[in-house]
C-alpha cells in the first residue's frame, strides 16, 4: 500500500466540509442550490475579470464584494445548528429549503452595501451630516453583517465588534485614561458606514483586491495537480527518514503552503495522505493530527501565496507585495524547522520507522506527468518579481492554471496539446507583461477574446482534450468563491473594530498603558538582571513584546489569523514602534503570533481539522499542536531585536544575519530537544532546564549571549553522548 496515493478532489472538498465551519453550508434544494451555485461563480468570474482587465473604483469594486458576499452568506450558512441537522423543503416559506426572512435578510444586507456605490457622488456631502436614509441604510448594514459574521463565524469576532461599539457610544462613562467624549449612534454610523475609515476600510478592500485572487489560485493549481507533484517530492525528500510520513507532513504542508494561504485547506490537502500513514508507522493519534495542524498553519507564512494578513500589511505598511515576500522567507523557515525538530526527536525518541521503497512515490513518473502544473507558479513568481501588481500575478497565474489543465494531459500528448498550451500561453504573456499603450484595456480583452476562440477551436475541431475537463474549472470557480464568504465577513466586521480605534483614539490610549505597564515590569526586572545584559529600554520592549505575544495568543482562541492580526496591529503594533520597533519589524511580530490562532484551542480550525482526520481528541490534538509550535515561538522575539533576520529591514547587514541565523537555529534545536525530552537519549530533568536556559541565550541577539549558550549545550551533548553510547561488553 503506498503512501501518497492519488488526491481526490471531491473527496478533499469533502473534508474541508466536514472539519471546517466556514465552508460548512447548510443542504438546499432547487432553485436554492441553483442560485448559489452561480451566485458564487460570478463573484469569481467578476474578480478574475478585475483582476485581468481592470479594477472598479475603489468604493464600487469593494461593494460588489461584499454585497455578493454577505448576500449569499444569508442562503447558504443557517441562524442555528438544527437547520443543518433537519433540512427543509421547499416552500412558500422557504423557498429553496431556505427560510422566507434568511432571503429578505440577504436582499437588505446587499442594498445597504449597494446603497453607498449608488450615492458616491453625493458621499463627500453626505460625510458629517448623514441623511436619515443614510443612517437607516448604515444601520440595517450594521445589525446584519453582525449577523452574518456569527453564522459564518460564530460568537466572538461579532462579541468584540460589539464591545467596542460599546465603547464608542458609552465613552463618558468610562473610567480615567479609557474616558473620551462618546458618539452618538448617528455620528457612528457616520464614521462606519461613509467613510473609508470603518466597513469599507482597507480590510475589505484587501480582501476584494488580493486576498480572493490568490484563493482562486491556490484551489486551481491544487485541481490540476500540482498540490500532488508537492507531495510527491516531499516523500522522496524526506520519507525514508526515521518518522518519515510527519516529515513528508512538515515539507508536503511547506510546499504546499506556496500554492494555498489556508491553514484548513492545507490541513485537509496533506493530512488526508500523511496523516493516516503517520499513525500506520507508530505515530499516536493525536500527535499525528498534531504535526499535520502546526506544519499547515506555516502555509499562512509562505510565499510567494501568504495569507490574507500579508496583503493587509501591504495596504498598513505602505510597501510592495515582494518586500512582504521577502520578509517573509526566513520566518517561514524557522516556524517548519521547529516543527520539524520536534517531531525528529520524537520519532527517535519511539524508534518510528521510515517509509519502505513499496511505500515511497515514484518521483520520476510523478514529474513525467505532473511537470507542467509548475508553469503557473513560475509565471506568478515571474510577475511578483517584475513589480507587477499581485493580483496581475494571480490572474495570470489562474489563466495559466486553466490552460494546462485544459491543453495537457498526465501523459499521451500529442503535438496539438502542446502548440494550443504554447500559443496560448504566449497570448497570455503579452496580456501580462505587454506595454499596450493607453487603449491597454481593450487590447486585453480582444487578445483574451482571441485566446478563447482559439482554445474552443482546438477542443471543438482538433479533439484536444487536457488532464481535466471543463467541470473542474467552472467547481475551482465556485470553491473559490466558497473561500471567501467567511473572510468577507470578518473582514468588514473587523472594519467596525478600526473604525471606533480610529472614532475614539482608544489606540493611543491603550499604547500608553502597554508602555507604562512594560516599564513597570522593566524596573522589577532591572533589580534581578545585570546592566551588562540588558539595558531598562530593552527591558520595557521585552515586557511589551511578551504582553503583545499573550494577548495575539489570547485573541486565537477565539478568533482567525487575519481578525486577530488586524485587531493587534490596530491596537498593539503603534506601541512597539512607539518603543523603537521598525513598523515591518512590528508587524511581522503580530503576524506571526496571529498564526498559531488556527492551533490555539479552544478555536483551533487546523487542529479540529487534523483530528478529524487522525480520529483523535481534538481539545488533545490542539494542545499537542500547540506544544509543536513552542519551538518557534521565540523566533518573533529574534526578528525584534535582530531585524537582520528579515532580511529587508533597515540596518541589514550580513554579519549580523548570519550569526542570528546560526543562534536561532541552534536555540530552536534546543528548545526542541528540552520539549520532546530527547536528544540523542532519554534527557533527564537537569539536561531540559539547561537547554531551555540555552534556548533563550542562543536566539538573543549578540556574540557573547550566542557563545554563552552554546557553552551551556556543551554539558548535554556530552551527557547525552555519554548516555546513547552502547554499554561496554563485561569482560570474560
Amino acid at each position: 500500500m503506498t503512501t501518497t496515493t492519488e488526491l481526490d478532489d471531491r473527496k478533499l472538498q469533502e473534508l474541508e466540509e466536514k472539519f471546517d465551519p466556514e465552508m460548512r453550508f447548510r443542504p438546499t434544494v432547487p432553485p436554492a442550490t441553483q442560485l448559489v451555485k452561480w451566485l458564487l461563480i460570478a463573484l469569481s468570474a467578476f474578480h478574475y475579470y478585475t483582476a485581468g482587465f481592470g479594477l472598479l473604483r475603489e468604493t464600487t469594486h469593494r461593494g460588489v464584494h461584499l454585497a455578493f458576499v454577505l448576500g449569499l452568506i444569508f442562503l447558504v450558512f443557517a441562524a442555528g445548528k438544527k437547520a443543518y441537522e433537519n433540512p427543509r423543503a421547499s416552500s412558500w416559506l422557504a423557498p429553496g429549503g431556505v427560510p422566507l426572512v434568511d432571503w429578505l435578510l440577504g436582499l437588505a444586507c446587499a442594498a445597504s452595501v449597494l446603497y453607498i456605490p449608488y450615492v458616491f457622488d453625493d458621499l463627500a456631502f453626505r460625510v458629517g451630516n448623514p441623511s436619515t436614509l443614510d443612517v437607516i441604510a448604515g444601520s440595517v448594514l450594521f445589525l446584519t453583517l453582525l449577523e452574518a459574521t456569527r453564522r459564518s463565524m460564530g460568537w466572538p469576532l461579532p462579541l468584540i465588534a460589539i464591545g467596542f461599539t460599546a465603547y464608542a457610544l458609552a465613552g463618558p462613562y468610562f473610567p480615567g485614561l479609557l474616558k473620551h467624549a462618546g458618539a452618538s449612534w448617528s455620528q457612528m454610523i457616520n464614521h462606519q458606514y461613509l467613510t473609508s475609515q470603518g466597513i469599507y476600510g482597507v480590510a475589505v478592500g484587501v480582501v476584494a483586491t488580493y486576498v480572493f485572487h490568490f484563493v482562486l489560485f491556490g484551489v486551481m493549481a491544487t485541481r490540476i495537480g500540482l498540490g500532488q507533484l508537492f507531495l510527491d517530492i516531499a516523500s522522496t525528500v524526506a520519507g525514508r527518514y526515521a518518522g518519515g510520513p510527519a516529515k513528508v507532513s512538515v515539507f508536503g504542508s511547506a510546499m504546499f503552503g506556496t500554492l494555498s494561504g489556508s491553514s484548513v485547506a492545507n490541513a485537509v490537502t496533506v493530512g488526508s495522505l500523511t496523516i493516516p500513514a503517520m499513525i500506520r508507522v507508530g505515530y499516536r493519534r493525536e500527535f499525528a493530527g498534531a504535526v499535520e495542524a502546526a506544519s499547515s498553519t506555516g502555509g499562512q507564512i509562505t510565499p510567494p501565496v501568504l495569507g490574507a494578513a500579508a496583503f493587509l500589511m501591504v495596504e498598513f505598511l505602505n510597501v510592495s507585495y515582494q518586500t512582504i515576500i521577502a520578509a517573509a522567507v526566513v520566518p517561514a523557515f524557522m516556524h517548519f524547522f521547529g516543527v520539524f525538530m520536534q517531531l525528529h526527536f520524537e520519532a527517535k525518541r519511539y524508534g518510528l520507522r521510515g517509509l519502505t521503497e513499496e511505500e515511497m512515490p515514484k518521483l520520476r513518473e510523478s514529474l513525467r506527468q505532473r511537470w507542467p502544473t509548475l508553469v503557473p507558479l513560475v509565471l506568478l513568481i515571474a510577475i511578483l518579481v517584475s513589480g507587477r501588481t499581485p493580483y496581475l500575478a494571480a490572474f495570470t497565474g489562474i489563466t495559466s492554471c486553466a490552460i494546462i489543465g485544459l491543453t495537457t494531459r498526465t501523459q499521451g500528448n500529442t503535438a496539438g496539446n502542446w502548440a494550443l498550451a504554447l500559443v496560448l500561453h504566449a497570448l497570455l504573456a503579452v496580456i501580462a507583461f505587454g506595454n499596450l499603450g493607453s487603449q491597454s484595456e481593450m487590447i486585453k480583452l480582444g487578445l483574451f477574446a482571441c485566446g478563447v476562440a482559439i482554445a474552443l477551436a482546438g477542443w471543438k475541431l482538433g479533439g484536444i482534450t487536457g488532464r481535466v475537463g471543463h467541470g473542474v474549472v467552472v467547481e475551482a470557480l465556485e470553491t473559490g468563491a466558497k473561500y471567501a464568504l467567511a473572510v468577507g465577513a470578518a473582514a468588514a466586521t473587523v472594519g467596525i473594530v478600526i473604525g471606533v480605534v480610529t472614532l475614539t483614539g482608544v489606540g493611543f490610549k491603550i499604547s500608553y498603558i502597554i508602555t507604562s505597564w512594560a516599564q513597570a515590569i522593566a524596573g522589577g526586572l532591572a533589580v534581578v538582571i545585570p546592566a551588562w545584559m540588558a539595558t531598562t529600554q530593552g527591558l520595557t520592549l521585552f515586557a511589551a513584546l511578551v504582553m503583545t505575544g499573550m494577548v495575539c495568543i489570547l485573541m486565537g482562541c477565539g478568533i482567525p489569523t487575519t481578525a486577530n492580526y488586524i485587531i493587534m496591529v490596530t491596537v498593539a503594533a503603534p506601541t512597539l514602534v512607539q518603543l523603537g520597533v521598525q513598523p515591518l519589524v512590528a508587524h511581522f511580530f503580530v503576524f506571526y503570533y496571529g498564526v498559531l490562532a488556527d492551533i490555539t484551542p479552544p478555536v483551533a480550525l487546523a487542529a479540529y481539522a487534523a483530528a478529524g482526520m487522525a480520529g483523535s481528541e481534538p481539545f488533545k490534538t490542539g494542545n499537542m499542536a500547540f506544544r509543536l509550535g513552542l519551538a518557534k515561538v521565540l523566533v518573533p522575539f529574534v526578528f525584534v531585536f535582530s531585524p537582520s533576520l528579515l532580511l529587508v529591514a533597515k540596518g541589514f547587514t550580513w554579519g549580523d544575519f548570519a550569526l542570528t541565523f546560526f543562534g536561532c537555529v541552534v536555540g530552536i534545536v534546543a528548545l526542541a530537544a528540552a520539549l520532546s525530552g530527547y536528544l540523542l537519549a532519554e534527557m533527564r530533568k537537569w539536561e531540559r532546564l539547561v537547554l531551555v536556559v540555552a534556548a533563550l541565550l542562543l536566539i538573543a541577539p549578540g556574540l557573547l549571549p550566542t557563545a554563552l549558550g552554546l557553552a551551556l549545550c556543551v554539558p548535554v551533548v556530552l551527557s547525552q553522548w555519554a548516555a546513547s553510547r552502547p554499554p561496554a561488553p563485561v569482560p570474560g
